[in-house]
Formats: C-alpha cells, structure tokens, sequence
C-alpha cells in the first residue's frame, strides 16, 4: 500500500523504475550492452595512454594527472548520458509527431522526454571512469586539503550537471534544425571527447572554446588543475576550477531559455 502511494505521489520516479527494470528482466542482453559501454570508454582511455607513452607530460600535467582528467570527465558525462542522453531522440518525435502527444499531457514536455527512456548500459562508462579514478587518484601527486577534497568530490556532479544542459540545449536546437543531430552532436559528444585532454594542450583558440562556449574544460580539466594547485595557462587560470557550479547554472539558463522558445516556436507535426 505504502509503495503505491509513493509510486502516486511520483509518477517520474515510478516510470523510470519500469524503464529501467524492462532493461534488467534480460539480463545476458543487458550485460552485453554494458560491457559493450565499457568497450567505448576503454577505447578512449588507449588514445590518452597512446598520447602519454610518447611523452612525459602534456600540458604541464603527467600521465596520472591526465588520468585524472579523463576519469572526472568521463565519470561526470556518463551519468548526463545517463539521465539525459536520450534528448536527442526529439527529432524522431519531430518527424513522426509524437511529440504532439507530449504536449497534450498534464506535465512538463521536457521532465516527460527526460522520462521517456533510459539507457542503463550507460552505467558501464560511469563504472569504467570510477575504477580509473581509484588507480589514478594515490598517483596524481595531490597535497590534500579539505577543499580540494570537496572540489574533486564535487567535480563529477558539476561537470554531470554541464553536460546535461548541452544535451538539453542541443534537443532544443533541433527545433529549427529539425535533420541536424550530427551537427549538435559535435557539441556534445565533442565536447565529452574534448574534455578528457588537459585544455592547456589546446591552442588559445579552443581554450576559449571549451572553457566560455562549450564549457567542457570546467567539467574536469579545471578543477582537476585547481585540486593539483598549477597555475593555468592563459584564459583558463586554476581559479576558475572553483566556479563549476556557475559554470553549471550559466549553461542551464541557456538551455532553458533556447528550450523554451523552441517549444513555443513548434506549431505541431499536422497530424
């Protein structure tokens, strides 16, 4: 009796559990696609290790400190992938007018397309990026202190919350783009793909970009140099390793606000 009026009072909680338990009823098809995520993550981490085992440190960091960057921003963009990856399935909706019923709903168009799917098997990035944190984290060279314990904790949840408004800023765009999935998705996957290098290896030109545009370096890159205590190079200093939640509310007021004249712009698919 108490489960179902929980389930009630939270209609989102509850369509998630049956997503996410119709995903975990075949359990040797769910395994493959974990293991087939971690495939990808670890594909990724060859290319940084190929980088480092030419060189002993890129971008005033080492090859444990860039490990450290690669395992907070792949940790932090694994779990946006989780809960709002699936964004990008609006053109679809677009196309077939199935965002039309959304509209028709006594609920929020974008809490009920956040609801609409999830993909568990992105748990296994997230689960990859944790276990090379462990390994990383003892040999990066850190002088602890209870800030930059706080800030490496903290780090993932903010570059987690970045990342879910480029996901969510990149749906809106479909509004006008309708067919333009591989363009947004430059801004996204790109930028999780941009955001596990250390940013100072980066001309000026992309510094800027990733850092005021496209914020990815404030996901890892900087709190990472902020936690190391190294200076930055220009246009991207430490101390803005500190401002991961402006960071975080800045690129969400943007999402919101591009998500909201998209949906207002949407006059229905003529179905």
């Amino acid at each position: 009796m108490a489960e179902g009026a929980a389930r009630g009072r939270n209609p989102y909680l509850a369509l998630v559990g049956s997503r996410v338990r119709s995903q975990l009823a075949y359990r040797s098809s769910f395994a493959v696609s974990v293991l087939g995520d971690v495939g990808f993550g670890l594909a990724e981490l060859a290319t940084v290790y190929v980088v480092f085992a030419h060189v002993q440190a890129l971008g005033g960091l080492t090859a444990w400190q860039a490990g450290l960057v690669f395992a907070v921003a792949n940790l932090g963009f694994a779990v946006a992938d989780l809960l709002t990856g699936h964004v990008d399935h609006l053109p679809q909706f677009l196309r077939t007018g199935e965002l039309d019923a959304f509209l028709l709903r006594p609920a929020p168009v974008l809490a009920q397309l956040l609801t609409c799917d999830v993909s568990l098997r992105r748990v296994g990035r997230a689960g990859l990026a944790l276990a090379v944190l462990l390994v990383v984290l003892p040999r990066a060279g850190v002088d602890w202190t209870v800030g930059r314990a706080l800030l490496l904790a903290s780090a993932p949840l903010t570059g987690a919350a970045v990342f879910a408004a480029l996901f969510v800023l990149a749906g809106a765009l479909q509004f006008w783009l309708v067919e333009g999935r591989e363009v947004v998705n430059s801004f996204t996957y790109g930028g999780g793909f941009a955001a596990q290098f250390p940013a100072s290896a980066y001309g000026s030109g992309l510094r800027v970009l990733f850092t005021y545009v496209v914020p990815a370096a404030a996901t890892a890159y900087l709190p990472v140099l902020a936690v190391l205590g190294e200076p930055g190079p220009a246009w991207t200093p430490a101390w803005l390793g500190w401002c991961g939640p402006l960071f975080a509310a800045a690129s969400w007021a943007v999402a919101l606000l591009v998500w909201r004249a998209g949906l207002r712009r949407y006059t229905g698919a003529g179905s």
